[in-house]
């Protein structure tokens, strides 16, 4: 794969995959250990729609998915913190007219022929230097969110009665992650499509959760193996001639497969 580096579109896909494995080794600690797996992936095909709000009035793609993905985020928020009983219809619900919203409006726009197909499964080899600006201002936000309010976000995550006993605003930081989740989902459609994307946020962390005993060293070990998973993937994707998305997704799961195997044999 060296002679392919020297292609502009193969540094731009690894320069994109560093920046989202990052970010999505980040935040998709943050999904795990608030079991918002089920929110995240809500927001992920309600994303769709804001693709096709974006295509079929001129948009940039990350501008209209990512404003869409945000409005998803906070209704989910109020839904979950005020009407937990209706949570799963609610989500449900979104998740359909998000999808449908964008297939339509994308049916609708006149001479245009999108590949709906890099949506869904990702197109990591077609990222632009904006996108990488895009996906770098992204994890710079996370980092810095995540540097001074740690403590709190740590707080919420693990015991939120406890963290309100202590005058932590927990409806914010609630509302923060799942903020910061939609963005995260966002560009890691990119590289994956919204299918494989919760994949990308939780195989990592599962592996992570394992071998760490905080959620600071989680982070850092869920970055670096979906950084890892992300290499080996365009690499699978470029020797073999398939998409590139889905082979992330099947190097982390091989991954996740050795791992459990190796578990299982040390323990007996």
């Amino acid at each position: 794969m060296l002679e392919a580096l020297s292609y502009e579109f193969i540094q731009n896909a690894l320069i994109a995959g560093l920046l989202v494995s990052m970010a999505s080794g980040i935040i998709g600690s943050l999904i795990v250990v608030n079991r918002m797996v089920f929110l995240a992936g809500g927001i992920a095909h309600t994303a769709y729609g804001g693709i096709g709000i974006a295509v079929f009035f001129g948009f940039p793609i990350f501008l209209g998915a990512s404003i869409f993905a945000v409005f998803a985020a906070l209704i989910i928020a109020f839904i979950t913190l005020n009407h937990r009983n209706r949570m799963d219809t609610f989500i449900g619900l979104m998740w359909a007219v998000g999808m449908a919203l964008g297939v339509v409006l994308i049916d609708l726009t006149p001479g245009y022929n999108v590949d709906l197909m890099s949506y869904l499964f990702g197109s990591i080899l077609a990222v632009s230097h904006e996108d990488i600006l895009y996906m770098g201002g992204l994890l710079a936000l996370i980092v810095t969110i995540m540097t001074f309010w740690y403590r709190d976000i740590l707080a919420v995550s693990y015991d939120s009665e406890y963290a309100a006993l202590r005058g932590i605003n927990v409806k914010f930081f609630y509302t923060l992650i799942l903020v910061l989740s939609a963005l995260t989902v966002v560009v890691a459609i990119k590289v994956v499509g919204l299918i494989l994307v919760i994949a990308l946020l939780t195989i990592p962390v599962y592996v992570a959760e394992k071998l760490s005993n905080t959620l600071y060293m989680m982070m850092i070990l869920s970055a670096i193996f979906s950084s890892l998973f992300t290499l080996l993937g365009l690499w699978f994707s470029y020797t073999f001639n398939i998409a590139s998305g889905a082979s992330i997704i099947l190097i982390s799961a091989l991954s996740l497969f050795i791992f459990l195997l190796y578990n299982r044999l040390r323990l007996k």
